[in-house]
């Protein structure tokens, strides 16, 4: 095996001292000739040679590196924030650890002391069950994806699911629905339960009466939604539309209503929420509300670089992100049974 160059191997090509070296591949601009520069930086790299950067870390506690924690890598809601929190990092030269959680303790401890381990410059997190004092004991920088309502020492960003929900029911409302089943994720952290919340509040404000049989809390899979469907299709009086927390459920509940022989939106109509890519291409393609993945991801990056380099100390922003009903052909005007 070939010996790694070092700062002496490239110091000794260039014909330089060590101290100029170093201080050309270290970014330092002042004190080197231009020509000095060039010189170093193509013995650099006919070399093959790289910064070491723990070594660097350790001088400048710097390590340039940002954790990113998510709790389900499988859900194609997360690349694009994840891609939106890399874009807003990388323009300033830090790079990006993405860790997914499972939505489990352990893992989530596990990761947080990673993180503390190597001296990770900042987080950003959907937190699974950690709480606001621990994240606050890793003494970095941190950024909550989501509401930040539990999380009050730290900036947020999110989006605006409330006023979305109200808006997805207030659509199929103006459709002529009444029955109205609702397909909500259950929360891994009994804390929030925005949709849920959300259905509850919009029949009280209609004078809707309210069927617990029509409301069904699950885990957030396609085999969930679809197991949802059959409940809700099968109970004595099933609904004319189901709203799902999100556009998993949402295929997961169409799955099973075309398999029970129901026309999509003709008997049943049906939303989800997200816009994942696979929304808009089911059969029919799903109504939904779409949610500003990559800005999520970018607006924390934002943030956290804010706190990273910022000296000043500033309250926690916690942003809100609006939403967008997009009506494609899985929901449609209500008509009575005959």
């Amino acid at each position: 095996m070939t010996r790694r160059p070092t700062i002496i191997d490239v110091a000794r090509l260039a014909g330089v001292s060590k101290a100029t070296a170093a201080r050309v591949v270290n970014g330092d601009q002042t004190l080197v000739r231009p020509a000095t520069r060039e010189r170093v930086l193509q013995a650099a790299a006919q070399l093959g040679y790289e910064r070491n950067a723990v070594a660097s870390s350790l001088r400048t506690d710097q390590t340039k590196l940002v954790a990113l924690s998510i709790p389900d890598i499988t859900n194609p809601f997360w690349p694009e924030v994840a891609r939106g929190v890399q874009d807003g990092l990388e323009q300033l030269g830090y790079a990006v650890v993405t860790v997914n959680t499972d939505w489990k303790a352990d893992r989530e401890q596990y990761y947080l002391r990673l993180v503390r381990r190597n001296r990770f410059d900042g987080l950003i997190i959907n937190p699974a069950t950690v709480s606001n004092d621990t994240l606050k004991n890793l003494h970095i920088p941190v950024v909550i994806l989501g509401s930040g309502t539990y999380y009050p020492d730290f900036d947020s960003v999110g989006s605006a699911t409330r006023d979305a929900v109200a808006d997805s029911l207030a659509y199929l409302y103006e459709l002529g629905h009444r029955r109205i089943g609702l397909c909500a994720g259950r929360s891994r952290t009994n804390t929030e339960r925005l949709r849920y919340d959300g259905y509850i509040t919009f029949h009280a404000q209609h004078k809707l009466p309210l069927d617990n049989n029509l409301i069904i809390e699950t885990e957030f899979s396609e085999q969930a939604g679809y197991d949802a469907m059959l409940r809700l299709l099968h109970s004595d009086r099933p609904p004319s539309a189901v709203f799902a927390a999100n556009d998993i459920l949402a295929i997961g509940a169409l799955r099973a209503a075309q398999a029970m022989g129901c026309r999509v939106p003709e008997d049943v109509s049906i939303m989800g929420m997200d816009d994942i890519y696979a929304a808009s291409i089911t059969s029919p393609a799903l109504t939904t509300v779409v949610k500003p993945k990559y800005d999520i991801g970018r607006q924390a990056a934002e943030l956290l670089i804010t706190r990273m380099t910022d000296t000043e100390t500033h309250p926690p922003r916690h942003l809100q992100l609006a939403c967008q009903l997009v009506t494609r052909g899985s929901t449609a005007i209500y008509n009575s049974p005959r």
